[in-house]
């Protein structure tokens, strides 16, 4: 059996006085989406963010492709080919949708042969709509519009796995639609997807396995329809 493409072992973190979270585990394999979910405030993003080196305080591991990417800068993580996808967007409002997709570009990686090669074309054959819009400011974009490109800035690096936080969050249910849509295609194409998410329907409809989180510590994790019967019983 091959190793898992990311693996978070006994991760904790804290700010300050308080600790955030405690002893996280998981594994996420190439080609398959794991969904953490859980309330707001839970410990979702806060685990996401301390995967990609965001969170200054931060014990135990996390391994990727058989690295571990402990004391590493944010930056090189990324390099690495661990993608991120913040909630709050993050787009270049006063860049152009071409000029933030070409921000987004990883040089040192294009040569790889082993991940998908992501450029322009192929970003807008995942999200058409952004094809129409390659000289449109980023300030001048829906928020779902803004989530797309947020999504496609970060393929243009090539990454192997790629972490999407709150993806579904204030969007309409066509694009939430069409979110999960992109992460079936970039599951085929053999990335591994993690994402945080509130919206259990959403979820479920883009899940292999699940990891519930509550007040900074795992409750349960196992296949979704495993999630949602757990979750019943404990009504």
């Amino acid at each position: 059996m091959s190793s898992p493409l990311l693996k978070v072992s006994h991760l904790s973190a804290r700010l300050g006085a308080a600790q955030l979270l405690f002893d996280i585990d998981f594994e996420a394999n190439a080609g398959e989406v794991l969904v953490l979910v859980g309330r707001n405030g839970a410990g979702k993003s806060t685990t996401l963010k301390a995967i990609m080196g965001l969170v200054p305080n931060v014990s135990g591991r996390v391994d990727f492709n058989g690295v571990s990417l402990s004391g590493l800068a944010p930056h090189t993580v990324a390099r690495m080919g661990l993608g991120y996808v913040p909630e709050e967007r993050r787009v270049f409002t006063g860049l152009t949708v071409a000029e933030n997709l070409e921000v987004g570009r990883i040089p040192s990686r294009a040569a790889l042969s082993d991940v998908p090669r992501w450029d322009v074309a192929r970003v807008c054959e995942l999200f058409p709509k952004l094809k129409e819009m390659l000289d449109r400011p980023g300030g001048q974009m829906s928020g779902g519009e803004q989530q797309m490109l947020t999504i496609a800035r970060t393929l243009m690096g090539n990454p192997r796995a790629i972490l999407l936080d709150e993806p579904s969050e204030g969007l309409a249910p066509i694009v939430v639609e069409r979110i999960a849509e992109s992460i079936q295609a970039l599951k085929r194409e053999g990335l591994c997807v993690i994402l945080s998410e509130q919206n259990t329907q959403f979820a479920s409809a883009v899940a292999d396995r699940a990891v519930v989180i509550e007040r900074g510590r795992i409750a349960k994790s196992g296949t979704f329809a495993e999630i949602q019967s757990w979750t019943q019983s404990q009504r």
